[in-house]
């Protein structure tokens, strides 16, 4: 079966090594990833900072460029309810495009939906160690509605002990342009947030969207505190 893979911009400037281990979750379960290399940013960040002229030719080029004749895989929550739930919004006075779009939203997965849905990855039988805690990101879990994927599939991990995060869906402090706009708000939540996982134990927190585990991972440095901070498909694919 064929998947297309959206890496996202944070993926692929920052965080290869996420888009790595996708392939390598992808390719362990038999999809065949195709990697559309003129792909570019899906348009998430202008229009949450209300560039909506920006964002629809963000969305126009990545219509061009995706199709729904195969699923797109996207390692990130965010990304994909922008691809989703507002592509269709944005075209809804174009025909044609808006039947590009909501093609499209309907082969797009954010990447533990299809895992679970598509692959039955959490019976797979993924090996580790340690104690895991997870970070429920905002798109993923109140646009999305993608609660139960990523737990499901760090509690089917042998010899990984899951610790739950106390208010796991309570903001990071991340929310896209709002770290920039508000960036002393974002840091009194994200430490928030960094106090948090380390009440847990966990010596692992993991997440499905890169923006929160930055400003995570930057809280909990600052903090002295080293809880390494994984993507969950980074940490999935070490344990194939």
């Amino acid at each position: 079966m064929k998947t297309q893979l959206f890496a996202t911009c944070l993926v692929d400037t920052f965080f290869p090594e996420t888009g790595e281990a996708t392939v390598r979750l992808l390719r362990h379960f038999g999809m065949d990833v195709e990697f559309p290399k003129d792909q570019t940013c899906c348009g998430k960040p202008p229009n949450s900072a209300g560039y909506t002229y920006e964002a629809k030719e963000a969305a126009r080029h990545f219509l061009s460029i995706f199709h729904g004749n195969a699923p797109i895989v996207i390692p990130s929550g965010s990304c994909a309810s922008m691809i989703k739930l507002h592509y269709p919004e944005m075209f809804k006075n174009e025909p044609r495009m808006l039947e590009k779009a909501e093609a499209v939203a309907a082969a797009t997965f954010e990447l533990t939906q299809f895992l679970v849905h598509k692959l039955q990855a959490h019976r797979a039988g993924f090996a580790g160690n340690g104690k895991v805690t997870y970070h429920s990101s905002c798109q993923l879990t109140r646009e999305l509605g993608v609660r139960e994927e990523p737990l499901l599939l760090l509690k089917s991990v042998n010899g990984v002990e899951f610790l739950p995060l106390p208010n796991a869906d309570r903001c990071c402090g991340f929310g896209g342009v709002f770290m920039a706009k508000l960036p002393e708000i974002s840091i009194a939540i994200a430490d928030e947030k960094a106090q948090a996982v380390a009440g847990t134990g966990a010596d692992t927190i993991v997440g499905c969207d890169h923006g929160c585990l930055m400003n995570i991972s930057d809280a909990l440095k600052r903090q002295g505190n080293a809880t390494q901070v994984k993507h969950i498909a980074r940490f999935l694919a070490e344990g194939l």
